[in-house]
This record gives C-alpha cells, structure tokens and sequence, in this order.
C-alpha cells in the first residue's frame, strides 16, 4: 500500500479529468479525456503560520523592496540579461494558438527510437463518450505495433507536444520538451569520449553482469524521504501532536478514484 494512503484515506488516489476531446488522424476520432498518471511529491514543507494556516507569498520589487499590488504587476519577456520588454495581455492572447479541442496527431514512429531525456509530465488518456471501441483498437494496434504516436494539442492556451503510448490496453501521453529546452553534452561541459585500456572496460563489464536483474523492481523506486515524512506525520497524527485542520479546504466534492474511471471507462460503462 502507499504511504501516503495509509495517513489519510480519503485524499489519497483521487483524481478528475482536467481536459478533454479527441485524437484525431486522417478519418479517425477517438474522444478521450486527459488524467494525471504521477502524483505530486509531497515531502516538500508548506509555509503556514504557527496556528498553521497556510501563507500566501506577494511580490515584491527589487529595485526598492516596495510590496506589490496585484495592479501594479505586468509581464515581461527578458531579451537580454536584466532588459525586458513588456507585454501586454492583447498581445499575448493573439499570439496564443487557436483553441481547439483536437488533439492532432501527426506521425507514428518506433517508441524505442525515443530519447528519454526527451520526456516530461505523463498522463494517461481515457476512453470519452458511449463507446470505447475506438480507444481499445488504437490502443491494441500501437501496442502491439511498438508505435508512439507524435502528437500536438492546446491546453490553457498553450500547445503542448506529447507522443502517445499504449501499454496493456491503456493510453499514456508523454508531454515531449521543445528541442531548445534540451542541452547538448558539449554545453553541459562533458568531456570528449576516449579510449580507454581494453583491461579497464573487461572489468566494468564483469561488474555490470554481476549487478545485471531480469526487470527493474518497482520497489526500488521508492522515496525513502518521502516514507520518512509519512512516518513522522502519522506518529503525530496519531498522538494529536501539532496538527492543524483548516475548514473550508476539504477536497472537491464528485471527484473520482482514477483507476475506478479508467476501469469503468474501458468496460463501456
């Protein structure tokens, strides 16, 4: 079981559909609805008061320290290094990309031929409508084809760029990251590959054998920072000790556990 699930029951494994429309190619529509496939790393410490109502952070100028007021902020896009150019709210939504509901996808490639440090945020795409006939054969076909589908569509006003996967029957949308936001090795300041004594790469071998495994155990995945901080919260949950519970928070009333959607989505349900 998680370890967040064992604190607090009724927040853990819930979730919505944030987004929704179709995949679409050639003549093909499949109506899907977009799910968050990770969950947030909750470790990190939220700044509260000692009553322990949360905090709002402002802003604040760096010329003077002068507080902010919502009015007085704009944005800017910095062309060089401490030099802005101010844009306004008009000139931002015209260069926004047309809203759409599509998402439009463009070719298939080798999934294996994907560069992981091409990957980002995951969602899983679930069945939409009355039928899920479509999904389940797109589904099946990528999957068993070891196709990843290239595909854009706007969210938020933003165009993202994913490539869509299949594994056991479900969808999965990996968002891709723009070439510009990936740096070279020679950027990062490696090294040049050499050639190293051929006794040398023997040994490296040997050792990689030794520690070779048939599949990756997800066990060994685990946060243990994050099981630490679940630990301490539950002993104090526990003990009534220094836990605060602000009214007015509680979750979303009508959100659904994501695999229970995702089951009765594929059911036809």
């Amino acid at each position: 079981m998680p370890v967040r699930d064992e604190l607090d029951e009724e927040e853990a494994g819930r979730y919505r559909p944030f987004w929704s429309g179709t995949i679409t190619f050639g003549l093909v529509t499949v109506p899907v609805e977009l799910m968050p496939a990770v969950r947030t790393e909750r470790t990190a410490l939220r700044m509260v008061s000692e009553a322990g109502v949360p905090l709002n952070r402002g802003y604040f100028s760096t010329r003077d320290d002068k507080p902010l007021e919502w009015d007085d902020i704009v944005r800017g896009f910095e062309v060089t290094r401490d030099r802005f150019v101010v844009v306004e709210d008009d000139e931002l939504t015209k260069l926004a990309p047309d809203r759409s509901r599509d998402i439009d996808l463009r070719l298939f490639v080798d999934a294996s031929g994907l560069d992981p440090m091409l990957f980002s945020r995951a969602w899983y795409l679930t069945p939409a409508g009355d039928s899920s006939k479509a999904y389940r054969l797109l589904a099946r076909v990528m999957e068993e084809s070891s196709r990843a589908g290239i595909a854009t569509f706007v969210m938020r006003g933003r165009e993202y760029l994913v490539a869509i996967t299949a594994d056991h029957g479900v969808l999965r949308a990996q968002m891709l990251r723009f070439t510009e936001e990936i740096r070279s090795p020679e950027e990062a300041g490696l090294p040049a590959p050499d050639n190293p004594p051929r006794d040398e790469v023997t040994r490296f071998e040997r050792r990689i054998r030794a520690m070779k495994a048939a599949r990756l155990d997800t066990a060994e995945l685990n946060n243990p920072e994050s099981k630490r901080m679940w630990a301490l919260a539950r002993r104090k949950k526990k003990a009534g000790r220094d836990v605060h519970r602000q009214r007015g928070l509680e979750a979303t009333s009508g959100v659904i556990d994501l695999m229970d959607r995702l089951q009765k989505s594929l059911a036809g349900k």
